[in-house]
């Protein structure tokens, strides 16, 4: 959100959040001191970590893409600075269908994208959302109770080859037997298939659990997989 927050990383540590190089201090933890009590440090909305009194919510506009469309803008930029691939990739796959949805709908007001598309902003790692500043005042916008993350979903798995009924991926988190994995690929809306006869190709033996970092693994698959495609898991 444009909160002027970010100049904290350029005064504090030297790096411009405009030049994609922010070191984050809204998430640090901070105590607050009067000028005449040198020395004392007040905690506010403390728990046992500190306190977080410059942690924003994540800026999220999915939902209002009519009043975006309405604003004048011709275009979204998708903030990707420090961040993944995986996200980088689902956020921007998101807004892309919930832009092609709101045309093809006849650019209606109160448009709201289907729930698979809302759906998808939750699978990825994620503060709590907000519109920021773009209806008045904002209402809510900060997390005082924690500097984490939510992550529901892990990365489990890149797509490696297939062959005969099989689908081999290099290993990136942990994932078990009988898991329902859901299948990101481009253009495509995500799918499920589901673990079955888990191999563990480096090792050359059956398992029931893929949890050594970037092993090679193949399990029995009955659909056809493309080569862009990531894997995901339920994080347990």
């Amino acid at each position: 959100s444009f909160s002027g927050r970010c100049i904290l990383s350029d005064y504090m540590v030297g790096r411009d959040a405009n030049r994609g190089d922010c070191a984050q201090p809204c998430r640090w933890k901070y105590h607050l001191v009067e000028e005449t009590r040198p020395g004392q440090y007040f905690p506010i909305n403390q728990d046992e970590n500190g306190t977080y009194i410059f942690n924003s919510r994540d800026l999220c506009m999915i939902d209002r893409i009519s009043d975006l469309d309405r604003a004048g803008i011709d275009s979204f930029k998708i903030e990707g600075r420090a961040k993944s691939e995986y996200y980088t990739a689902i956020v921007t796959y998101a807004y892309r269908n919930a832009v092609d949805e709101y045309l093809a709908a006849g650019r209606p007001e109160n448009f709201m994208p289907s729930q698979w598309i809302l759906d998808e902003m939750e699978k990825m790692s994620h503060r709590e959302y907000t519109h920021g500043f773009n209806f008045g005042p904002i209402k809510n916008g900060q997390v005082l109770d924690t500097g984490g993350y939510i992550r529901n979903w892990d990365v489990c798995a890149v797509f490696k080859s297939e062959a005969n009924g099989r689908v081999t991926v290099i290993q990136r988190n942990r994932f078990y037997q009988g898991d329902e994995l859901e299948v990101v690929e481009p253009f495509k809306k995500p799918y499920k298939v589901t673990v079955a006869e888990l191999y563990n190709e480096n090792d050359g033996e059956f398992t029931d659990v893929a949890n050594k970092a970037t092993d090679v693994y193949s399990f029995r698959c009955d659909k056809q997989i493309s080569k862009d495609a990531i894997f995901r898991v339920i994080r347990k």
